[in-house]
């Protein structure tokens, strides 16, 4: 599956952290219920790993990524775990090369313009802006549109279901990232119908912008 592909899957990607194994594919579960299949299981916890394993091996039509990769050891790891793109929160020399030996297709953590040069450079042009906000938001994602026309991007950081219409508005915008599909309370009491609830919603995001 190319990056682009996993960005034109759905509104949004749902940044996730497990921190109890037997939660994952339930969470999984609701999620894909409500229409959310890219799933972003970041490497956070000591579990996130089995949680892809588990995840990819119990549910077909999800689309399961690894994110925070920070080291080159982790796209070995992550692709043999059933991943099938990863996420950074930057790039470096080495998670290039690291990317380029695994083949896993990788979305890219940028901030700034130079960040987006050298990304581009490295041959990515599905960028994550990150963290959005604290980068400048809608208003920087639009300043750059029109330096960087072949890059789409995926913003992440702070964007909320009130804030991501306006981001998936932008036309170098093919989906965004957050976290508030998968509130802590609401995995901790296992309130899974919550959970599909809120990516029924985010689902629709689109079509509102």
């Amino acid at each position: 599956m190319k990056t682009i592909e996993v960005l034109r899957a759905g509104p949004v990607i749902p940044v996730i952290v497990v921190d109890e194994l037997e939660q994952a594919v339930p969470l999984a579960r609701a999620l894909v219920a409500g229409g959310i299949r890219v799933l972003e299981i970041t490497l956070r916890t000591p579990v996130a790993l089995e949680a892809i394993r588990a995840i990819a091996a119990a549910i077909d039509n999800a689309i399961v990524g690894v994110g925070t990769i920070t080291r080159p050891e982790d796209f070995a790891a992550a692709k043999s775990a059933g991943a099938v793109f990863g996420v950074s929160p930057g790039l470096t020399p080495a998670l290039i090369e690291a990317q380029r030996k695994s083949g896993l297709p990788l979305l890219p953590g940028c901030m700034t313009p130079s960040d987006i040069i050298a990304a581009c450079a490295a041959g990515f042009t599905e960028l994550k802006l990150f963290p959005a906000q604290q980068a400048g938001g809608t208003g920087m994602l639009k300043a750059i549109g029109t330096v960087f026309p072949g890059v789409t991007f995926c913003p992440t950081g702070g964007i909320t279901a009130e804030t991501a219409p306006d981001f998936l508005a932008l036309p170098n915008v093919g989906c965004v990232g957050g976290s508030w599909l998968t509130p802590k309370d609401a995995v901790a009491k296992g309130d899974w119908q919550r959970i599909t609830d809120l990516a029924r919603a985010a689902s629709a995001l689109r079509a509102r912008a």
